[in-house]
């Protein structure tokens, strides 16, 4: 196969997302836009990627550079269009022979099928390839223009349409690709004789088909090529995706009750045979296994669930949670980088972070996990077959022993032995009485004030 490049391009002034972050920054799925474009190229085999980002653009630079490289940085000196955008990475991309597209960082749903189809249509071809589709409403979009025999005779901006050309559903998506070496020599006969005196990478095909080179339309599906300008964009692109997941995971033998409540992260993995109730989020980083149950109004990120586990209705679970299989996690529990072992159960209304809780433990209702003093978070470790007694404070650093047992309302400073029996509470001291005297006091205070 020939070798593959990409070029993001993320140099745009996003000012109608009206938002100091860059457009290619905002999320969908819970995932950046920019980093479902970087995630696309690697998918479909491109050794090289180069982002494209504006001179003030340090914020998208600070971001990609991680997963891409100083190197594969490149800057648009001035915003005079997509083509000049493009020359701009040809530093970056020195020395690079093979096939190369031209990708955007705020075009989130781009298929990784539809690319794979586009390298395929031009691959050892002569000129280029478009990623196009036919739009319900073709309102401003760039019209593409066909020969009979499905290639592709022109790109024509909506603006410089004739009435029949406006009457063309197949739009321009943008994403171009071809032959690096032989677009970047049609890149340098790119002219700026335009309304906006900018330098167009549509006009390759024009260029292309002028030296009778064959240029090719690939299709694609309208939703898929959305592209977020604005907050409304946003919206619509997360909708699309939700519900493209939610039918992939019904295929996939997942029960939802209500699937338009559940929302689910790019990453999210959820075996057949879970149940997922209504009003379910799922952040980055879900896994799930089969015959788990997630109950409804319960909020999950960076976290694994064991096979025929329970958690929720209303519950938490953070970065690191692991929950073992067939444990029990009740309502208004928070669970964070802990390890919930096999038939463990913390039912209700607790707090559980940075700790270990062994097999078949049990957590009463109100434990806290004392992780954190100020400075610096600490370990709990519970063993197995443990209990622990409701309204107990566990201060971290600390271990409580297999089989111990932990009395309600303590406080608990010290480890604790195996099978052994942790008491901390105040002793009692009942007056008789004196609950009726302090009614009377009272009741006679308040009826002076009148």
């Amino acid at each position: 196969m020939r070798q593959r490049a990409a070029i993001i391009l993320a140099a745009g002034q996003s000012s109608r997302m009206k938002s100091a972050r860059s457009k290619v920054l905002h999320q969908v799925g819970g995932r950046a836009a920019i980093d479902w474009s970087i995630a696309l190229a690697r998918d479909t085999g491109c050794s090289r990627i180069i982002c494209v980002v504006s001179p003030d653009g340090q914020m998208v630079a600070n971001h990609v550079q991680p997963q891409i490289g100083a190197d594969a940085l490149a800057t648009q000196s001035s915003p005079e269009g997509t083509a000049h955008a493009v020359i701009s990475a040809r530093a970056a991309l020195s020395g690079f022979e093979g096939d190369l597209i031209v990708l955007y960082g705020d075009s989130p749903l781009i298929p990784a099928e539809a690319v794979e189809r586009l390298f395929t249509a031009v691959s050892g071809g002569d000129g280029v390839g478009v990623l196009g589709f036919h739009a319900a409403q073709a309102g401003s979009y760039g019209r593409l223009v066909t020969a009979p025999d499905g290639t592709l005779e022109a790109i024509v901006e909506a603006r410089e349409a004739s009435a029949d050309q406006l009457a063309l559903t197949l739009c321009n998506s943008g994403v171009m690709a071809g032959d690096a070496q032989t677009m970047f020599a049609l890149l340098d006969k790119v002219g700026n004789d335009n309304a906006k005196g900018e330098y167009y990478l549509t006009d390759l095909v024009m260029l292309a088909r002028a030296e009778e080179r064959t240029c090719q339309v690939v299709n694609c599906p309208e939703d898929q090529m959305i592209g977020c300008d604005t907050r409304a964009d946003l919206a619509a692109a997360e909708a699309i995706f939700q519900a493209g997941m939610r039918a992939r995971m019904l295929e996939q033998g997942v029960s939802m009750i209500a699937p338009e409540t559940v929302y689910f992260s790019y990453d999210t993995q959820i075996a057949a045979d879970v149940l997922i109730e209504p009003n379910v989020i799922f952040g980055p980083g879900v896994s799930i296994a089969s015959g788990a149950v997630v109950r409804a109004f319960s909020h999950i990120e960076g976290a694994s669930i064991g096979p025929d586990a329970q958690v929720g209705p209303y519950v938490r679970l953070r970065k690191g949670s692991d929950i073992g299989t067939g444990a029990k996690i009740g309502n208004f529990v928070e669970v964070k980088n802990t390890r919930i072992g096999e038939g463990a159960k913390a039912s209700h209304l607790s707090y559980l972070g940075d700790g270990d809780i062994g097999a078949q433990a049990n957590i009463g209702a109100g434990t806290i996990f004392c992780n954190y003093d100020g400075f610096f978070k600490y370990r709990t470790v519970i063993g197995q077959g443990a209990f622990v007694g409701s309204n107990s404070a566990l201060v971290a650093p600390l271990t409580i022993g297999d089989g111990a047992m932990i009395g309600s309302g303590s406080v608990v400073t010290d480890n604790v032995e195996p099978d052994s029996l942790y008491l901390a509470r105040p002793k009692a001291t009942p007056k008789a009485g004196w609950a009726r005297k302090f009614r009377t006091v009272m009741t006679a205070r308040k009826s002076k004030k009148g």
